[in-house]
């Protein structure tokens, strides 16, 4: 039986080492490539056509969810596992929307995340139990339909982000491959969706509703 082929991305490289660790114990899957953020995880799949690409959240330079957004608009059949620590679902909705097939958190048993890893390659879902919990308590409430930020476009969600990191308009055109033209219209589309006025509201929002991580490194 030919191995699941993994793509790990994650900025830890101590984590990585530990995952590629525990999953070079299963005969049925090797990892074939690493990346420290989703820049370079965009470059790897190209490269390495992974059968599954585990994903962290919040990374540097670019995080998982733009990047999964644009492995997806490039390769429509590539399965992505998030495995993450954050599980709001401030961050859950969103990139379970761009597409991702699974979400574990760091926290889960091995077990759980190899079966994940399984579970996406077999072109099925996976939804650690308090995350699967949490999508359908939010959609019984009908959360997404009132919450503001569910109004957002996933670009303007993107440039919402970038913003809050602190990047100007040249640097996310760099990032997403627009104009910085094309950035100030989904910036003020985005501002006027949610109400704000300036980049210290853009960023107090994006802590508040966990799009950013104030202390991440």
């Amino acid at each position: 039986m030919a191995g699941i082929r993994v793509l790990l991305v994650d900025d830890h490289a101590i984590l990585r080492a530990g995952l590629r660790s525990l999953l070079n114990t299963y005969d049925d899957i090797e990892v074939v490539g690493e990346a420290a953020n989703g820049k370079d995880a965009i470059q790897k799949v190209r490269e390495l056509q992974p059968d599954v690409i585990v994903m962290d959240v919040m990374m540097p330079e670019m995080n998982g969810l733009i990047a999964t957004r644009y492995i997806l608009e490039e390769n429509p059949d590539a399965r992505i596992l998030m495995l993450t620590q954050y599980g709001n679902k401030e961050y859950v909705l969103p990139l379970l929307e761009a597409g991702a097939a699974g979400y574990v958190l760091k926290q889960a048993a091995d077990t759980d995340f190899v079966k994940g890893i399984h579970a996406v390659y077999e072109g099925n879902s996976y939804l650690y139990p308090p995350i699967a919990k949490l999508v359908l308590d939010a959609l019984m409430a009908g959360e997404e339909a009132i919450d503001p930020a569910r109004r957002l476009t996933p670009r303007e969600r993107e440039v919402l982000v970038l913003v809050a990191q602190g990047y100007t308009n040249s640097e996310i055109a760099d990032i997403l491959f627009i104009s910085p033209k094309t950035v100030d219209v989904h910036r003020t589309r985005m501002m006027n969706k949610l109400d704000l006025h300036n980049v210290a509201e853009i960023v107090r929002y994006a802590v508040r509703r966990h799009f950013i991580d104030p202390y991440a490194d």
